[in-house]
């Protein structure tokens, strides 16, 4: 991700005769909170499945209606620990994250070789 701290229009050396405005950037790299999302959900259902099936059953109670039950507590919870761990991640990402000074480029014409 690339975020632009402040717009400097300032010449370097190299780009003193061309004119070419500079701006600061700061480079990152930051997590996807789908995938995160996702991941919890599933991690979620294998856990409700895990209860449901796995534990001793309580005889006034279906195996499928206690594993649906647990899978929308659990998948809705593995959902949110997902976004919190993908929110932790991207407040790292701003330790690691470098700065940079970049300059506008001219695009060349499409006849010019």
């Amino acid at each position: 991700m690339v975020s632009e701290d402040s717009n400097i229009t300032g010449n370097s050396a190299d780009g003193a005769a061309a004119g070419a405005p500079e701006r600061r950037i700061t480079v990152r790299r930051a997590p996807r909170f789908v995938p995160f999302m996702v991941l919890g959900g599933l991690l979620g259902i294998v856990v409700a499945a895990f209860v449901a099936f796995g534990l001793p059953a309580d005889p006034a109670f279906d195996a499928g209606a206690v594993f649906g039950f647990f899978t929308v507590a659990f998948a809705a919870g593995g959902v949110i620990l997902g976004c919190i761990v993908a929110l932790v991640l991207d407040r790292l990402s701003f330790r690691r994250s470098e700065h940079a000074i970049v300059e506008a480029v001219a695009e060349d014409e499409p006849g010019d070789d």
